[in-house]
């Protein structure tokens, strides 16, 4: 979900604007603790933005993103296996059904791609690059979210830029055909390949 937040907003408090505001639906489905869909969404809003749009630069955008995509990153925050700031911590406080019905909201938002600087040299090799390292999983020039390994393209760069630092450190372990492949592109272009990768992803913003 997110790698580095600046803030961390309290359910109780999610709950009481959710609750004050309107902002969710009588019949929404709703967790033994009474908090729709909306309300627990709320609770996100002040670090990924409305309706998970981020306004970034090192806070992803959540919007858009596969069932399971969302629920193995959030069950990862709250294991630890993902390193992070206090997602860990924030993950820590939802239940299982919760982080679901969170996963239920997002994904049906559409994924907003960021508009941001990048390098037009850099972005022909990029795409060469994913093509050849990237596709298979993150298909569709990395727009897919069906393919339930995140969406790349239009994401916030410094996001992206810490969570690749973060596998090629190994603060983060990868999915074996990630690792092989990274590595395999790391040995062949080392930093200049993620540099390139980068400019291709931030260069999609339609």
């Amino acid at each position: 979900m997110v790698y580095k937040t600046l803030t961390k907003v309290s359910l109780v408090a999610g709950l009481a604007i959710g609750a004050s505001s309107g902002a969710f639906a009588a019949d929404e489905p709703k967790t033994m603790m009474g908090a729709s869909d909306t309300m627990l969404a709320n609770t996100c809003a002040g670090c990924h933005g409305t309706d998970g749009v981020s306004t970034g630069p090192a806070i992803p955008t959540i919007a858009g993103l596969s069932n399971d995509y969302f629920v193995e990153i959030m069950k990862g925050y709250a294991a630890g296996t993902i390193p992070s700031t206090i997602m860990g911590r924030m993950a820590q406080g939802y239940t299982e059904d919760e982080i679901k019905q969170l996963a239920k909201f997002y994904i049906a938002k559409p994924f907003v791609k960021a508009k941001q600087d990048f390098d037009p040299n850099l972005v022909k090799e990029g795409g060469k690059l994913h093509d050849k390292y990237c596709e298979k999983c993150h298909a569709e020039g990395g727009q897919s979210a069906e393919d339930d390994a995140g969406v790349m393209a239009g994401q916030w760069t410094p996001y992206l830029k810490y969570q690749l630092a973060d596998f090629n450190a190994g603060h983060r372990e990868a999915p074996k055909k990630m690792a092989k492949k990274l590595k395999d592109m790391m040995s062949k272009e080392g930093q200049a390949g993620i540099d390139a990768l980068i400019s291709f992803y931030a260069s999609q913003q339609k």
